[in-house]
């Protein structure tokens, strides 16, 4: 491949930023729906027997209650099937509430279901909000690191504008996950910080690679081409691999959001469907957007870049 990255970057720049404000434009118009691990609200568990169909009892939940359930969780243990409705807000469900949400899950038409109440627990605002705290610290935790990393490592290539790029690109595929959460209207919850942390690694081992065959081909042709040319060259030698790894894995995911889909696993399509969308941007960043950014950093002002 002779793809001219450098050269075409203001329109892989656009197209970046075109889907950015997209996701802040919807974010505007439909708002952003936080589950109630951030929000805080009420979570009411019930035993099962059988299959269940979640936009069913979803539906009659909250016509019982009055209020919009943020998701349910269907999970299974040694002692049999049990559902988990996620009501979020900031004070818990009242006895009222409780008693018709009961004699709802109680009523013929989930009789086959024979829904047996477990118990209830409240998730007060401030422990949501604690926990989006940690998540968030975890996040900038993990992105120092990676710099540090990078710029150890790469001391060749100037190492902290190295770390720096790397941190952009991460920076701009932890937007675009979260505008995928927003434009699928997935609640915000624990599966936000766990793809988000998984792209993030997962980012980070394909920018390292490249950076990799930047600095070997530093060593072998440094000042001899343009610095863009031998960024272009690297990036060039490096897409087969980049390509065929974000394949294979975008595969195994899609395959795990179909076995989800099937099944009615909301918690693995809630993880796995922005997932993919964060692989793509991955691979997207770190060929487009990481190395083109690095080489404007290196040349600004005239400079030689090496």
């Amino acid at each position: 491949m002779n793809i001219k990255f450098y050269k075409n970057r203001r329109i892989f720049y656009a197209v970046s930023i075109s889907i950015i404000l997209a996701g802040v434009i919807a974010s505007l118009i439909f708002g952003i729906k936080l589950d109630i691990q951030f929000q805080g609200g009420s979570i009411v568990r019930y035993t099962y027997v059988g299959t269940i169909d979640n936009t069913k009892v979803k539906e009659a939940a909250a016509k019982a209650i009055g209020l919009e359930i943020s998701s349910i969780q269907e999970n299974e243990n040694a002692t049999g099937k049990f559902i988990a409705i996620n009501v979020a807000g900031r004070q818990a469900l009242t006895i009222g509430q409780t008693t018709a949400l009961r004699a709802t899950l109680s009523s013929d038409e989930f009789k086959a279901n024979k829904f047996t109440f477990s118990e209830a627990t409240l998730i007060s605002p401030s422990i949501g909000a604690e926990y989006l705290r940690k998540g968030i610290y975890a996040l900038l935790i993990a992105s120092v690191l990676i710099v540090l990393y990078i710029w150890r490592s790469f001391r060749v290539m100037s190492g902290p504008s190295a770390g720096v790029m790397a941190l952009v690109a991460l920076l701009h595929d932890v937007i675009i996950v979260f505008v995928a959460f927003v434009l699928l209207r997935i609640p915000l919850n624990e599966s936000l910080i766990a793809v988000v942390l998984t792209i993030i690694g997962y980012s980070t081992n394909d920018t390292i690679v490249i950076y990799d065959r930047i600095r070997e081909n530093i060593k072998l042709e440094g000042g001899k081409i343009p610095l863009s040319d031998l960024v272009d060259k690297s990036v060039n030698q490096c897409m087969s691999r980049t390509i065929n790894t974000s394949a294979m894995t975008f595969g195994a995911v899609t395959i795990a959001y179909i076995f989800a889909a099937i099944y009615g696993i909301r918690s693995i399509q809630e993880f796995a469907l922005p997932m993919m969308v964060g692989i793509l941007t991955g691979f997207y960043s770190t060929v487009f957007i990481a190395s083109p950014l690095w080489i404007s950093w290196k040349t600004r002002g005239g400079r030689t870049g090496l």
